[in-house]
């Protein structure tokens, strides 16, 4: 720990410690526990290197009338000093666990009811519990009993930090099994890499008396949740909730044998849940249901439960079936419990197979959309609860979507035309089309008729009233454009489900006069899909449009879709024709007509993250040039005259870091490819000598002003230099060489040599301080113990007026 730091503590406690200084900032308590963390994470020991902690934890737990965020920060902190078995021992030693966490000593000076203070009760236990000792000390100081009693506490954030500290003590004192062990192999040595992750401490060594003690707080936890799991009444559904999370977490990531104590402790209050009318409880039930894999129990749960999906799975007759359809009568369980389906993922412990899953959900969207079987006698009242129940479609929508990478179901045959009749729900129809589409193998089960009834509906929805089904409908086209099945068939699918670029592109481009700028920009990106293997085709007729977009939409979501359709047009130039073809040649010379101005809206642009698309352009070109062993001079040349040196000039002195790190990213990279980095080297060769000689323009005013003063002092420093060793005649040459181009003015504009402008930005450092962030100066304990003192020094002085107050805000 810093030394300064270590002689301002004192200070800093006492100022903590005295009930009339305190600070009007509570968030510098967390900062200060936050510093106090890292120091005990990286193996400090707090109470080595700040002994005057120890003090002030028993000044402040004795003066009750202190603030209750400090006595919380106390208790916090204790834990913190006790978490490793030497600060424990210390601090049993001087006898101050035992009066931290006594709990009459806090509900007789009144303060237990400050939830202040209960959870900061919790969160030192918890932080205490790191070792077998501290398990020891909780055992004997009977702390179970009021901990699950705090599990049903009425401020939220007690309840959940309890429901937490739960979870912890049974995991982390699980007693560890050796591999090999009972049968156990790779799953116990995953789940044991999966509970490392709840810590960052290594498993404690549980002797025979702490396995004594870790039972008698496993039998009152599982008592505990076989009770109360199940609610007597309405009130208790809350309580219900929280123990549904804290189960679904112990079941994830226990072992045997507490896998199985709990699973034979809750599988009947488990049954019992699945059968009431709950439905608020629903989606935690199903997240505790397939935390369990693999047991005959829950397996029995699902089956269940997948009766809802379908009347199909089951016999008319069927007990199951009979018990489901009469409890899906009332529409209050019947919505909640079809929509766990949604829940369900193609996994080896699934009830039935999974062509039966997805025949079942094709059949509850075709309910939803009113089309009912007269077979199905009976269900008429289940019927009318789902149909047109925009939630079922939804779930059954992502079930569909799950369940297209299982074996043995790559046919879309029948997805789309149930996908189309859910209008409600129509960004999930097409999510689930896409994915259906990416896996079927036979594209001949697509027919016309079907394809004819999909356009129809695009071309329905594209003009729809709802902006978000705008956007939908025309985000959906870009995707479709992207699935390819191989090189060799391309254009398949598109064209089987759309009709391929005739039938979309003329959609797409009126798309681009939306008025939602959601909608013009998923416009901009769907045709960078579309025209992906047809730029020649219709890029010339979009590309006007696209740069009126970039110069003068009002919205930075289209202007960024702009450079980024560009940016795709540029690699599908360079990757996908042979750069002999007369295809690749036109799109090239297309695109590389507009590259100026491209660069020089989106350079000047508002929008950072523009800007920062714009340097990836820039990036691209940079590449492009200098690949292969093409002539320096001209390719440098070449980025001169598309503007792309002043891009990235312009873009290393931006207001915004990002635009400016990346620009100076790029800058160190041309450096190093066309620049020496001394003059002697720049002599070396007459190719780097001519190199020196390619200059660019800059403007008289901002970046390029400052650029020619940063210059001209370089220059000066260089040449003073030479005189202090006697290399006038030096000096005097390399002056008028390199002066040739960086002197010579027209106008406001300077032309400058691109090498010395390179050699002269001192790039390096300024890539260091860019890579910082941006309160790097201020982030450090020492500028907020500086802080507390100064704030509670204007706080403690009689003059002090209003809003003179010193804010901690700087860590």
């Amino acid at each position: 720990m810093d030394t300064e730091c270590v002689s301002l503590l004192p200070r800093v406690c006492e100022v903590l410690a005295d009930s009339a200084r305190s600070l009007p900032d509570d968030t510098t308590l967390e900062k200060l526990l936050d510093w106090f963390t890292g120091f005990t994470k990286a193996g400090g020991s707090l109470l080595e290197a700040c002994p005057c902690l120890l003090e002030f934890v028993s000044t402040v737990v004795y003066n009750t009338t202190s603030d209750p965020s400090v006595l919380s920060f106390t208790l916090r902190l204790t834990g913190l000093m006790a978490a490793s078995e030497d600060g424990f021992i210390m601090l049993q030693e001087y006898s101050v666990l035992d009066l931290v966490f006594k709990l009459q000593h806090w509900q007789e000076a009144g303060l237990w009811d400050d939830p202040c203070i209960r959870i900061g009760w919790i969160q030192g236990l918890w932080s205490m519990l790191q070792h077998p000792k501290a398990l020891t000390f909780f055992v004997q100081s009977d702390f179970i009993e009021p901990l699950l009693q705090l599990q049903t506490d009425r401020s939220i954030f007690v309840a959940s930090a309890a429901n937490q500290m739960l979870a912890h003590i049974l995991l982390f004192f699980q007693p560890p099994l050796s591999a090999g062990c009972n049968g156990i192999g790779k799953k116990d040595g995953d789940d044991k890499r999966t509970h490392a992750s709840i810590t960052d401490l290594d498993q404690p060594a549980i002797t025979l008396e702490n396995r004594a003690e870790y039972a008698a707080v496993v039998t009152a936890i599982l008592e505990y949740l076989k009770e109360s799991l199940v609610p007597k009444e309405n009130t208790q559904l809350h309580q219900s909730l929280q123990l549904l999370k804290l189960l679904s977490l112990l079941l994830t990531q226990a072992r045997s044998p507490l896998r199985d104590m709990l699973l034979q402790t809750v599988a009947g209050s488990l049954e019992e849940l699945v059968t009431t009318g709950y439905s608020q409880l629903t989606v935690p039930l199903m997240d505790v249901i397939l935390a369990i894999k693999n047991n005959e129990k829950v397996n029995g749960l699902l089956f269940i439960i997948c009766v809802t999906l379908s009347v199909n799975i089951f016999p008319a007759g069927d007990e199951h079936h009979l018990s489901m359809v009469e409890q899906l009568k009332s529409k209050t369980l019947c919505i909640p419990v079809v929509c766990c389906l949604s829940f369900l993922q193609p996994a080896d412990f699934l009830p039935c197979p999974p062509v039966t899953i997805v025949t079942a959900v094709l059949s509850l969207l075709r309910v939803c959309s009113g089309h009912v079987s007269s077979s199905c006698t009976g269900c008429t009242e289940v019927f009318r609860n789902v149909i047109g129940s925009g939630k079922v479609q939804r779930c059954a929508l992502d079930a569909l979507t799950a369940f297209s990478c299982s074996p043995g179901l790559s046919t879309c045959e029948k997805i789309p035309k149930r996908a189309l009749s859910v209008s409600q729900v129509l960004h999930k129809s097409y999510q689930a089309l896409v994915k259906w589409t990416c896996v079927c193998k036979d594209l001949s089960s697509i027919k016309d008729q079907l394809r004819q009834d999909l356009i129809r509906v695009v071309k329905k929805r594209v003009c729809d009233m709802r902006w978000e089904v705008r956007d939908s409908t025309v985000e959906f086209l870009g995707k479709a454009a992207g699935v390819l099945k191989s090189a060799k068939e391309e254009h398949d699918v598109f064209e089987a489900l759309l009709g391929g670029c005739s039938c979309t592109t003329p959609l797409l481009k009126e798309a681009l006069q939306d008025p939602e700028s959601y909608v013009r920009a998923s416009a901009i990106s769907a045709l960078a899909q579309t025209l992906a293997h047809s730029w020649h085709q219709g890029a010339a007729l979009t590309q006007d449009r696209l740069l009126e977009i970039l110069s003068q939409d009002t919205e930075g979501f289209a202007r960024r879709a702009v450079i980024q359709f560009f940016i795709t047009w540029f690699l599908s130039c360079s990757s996908h024709s042979p750069p002999s073809s007369s295809t690749s040649s036109s799109s090239s010379s297309l695109l590389m007509n507009s590259v100026h101005s491209i660069l020089s809206l989106g350079s000047t642009d508002l929008d950072w993250e523009v800007k920062v698309h714009t340097l990836e352009l820039a990036e691209l070109l940079l590449d492009e040039a200098f690949s292969g062993h093409r002539d320096l001079v001209s390719a440098l040349s070449g980025l001169v005259e598309l503007g792309v040196i002043s891009v990235l000039l312009s873009g290393l002195f931006d207001c915004d870091r990002p635009v400016g790190l990346k620009a100076c990213q790029l800058l160190i990279t041309l450096r190093e490819t066309v620049c020496p980095l001394s003059l002697e080297a720049l002599d070396a060769t007459t190719a780097m000598a001519t190199v020196a000689r390619v200059s660019c323009e800059l403007p008289g005013w901002g970046w390029g002003q400052e650029i020619r003063k940063i210059v001209r002092m370089k220059k000066n420093d260089r040449a003073n230099e030479m005189a202090v060793t006697g290399a006038d005649e030096v000096c005097s040459k390399e002056h008028n060489e390199a002066g040739e181009h960086s002197v010579s003015e027209g106008g406001e504009s300077v032309c400058v040599g691109v090498c010395e402008v390179l050699r002269s930005l001192g790039l390096d450092e300024r890539l260091g301080v860019l890579t910082q962030s941006s309160d790097h100066v201020h982030n450090s304990p020492l500028s907020l113990l500086q802080d507390i003192l100064t704030a509670s020094a204007a706080h403690a002085h009689p003059d002090t007026q209003p809003g003179q107050e010193v804010i901690v805000d700087c860590y």
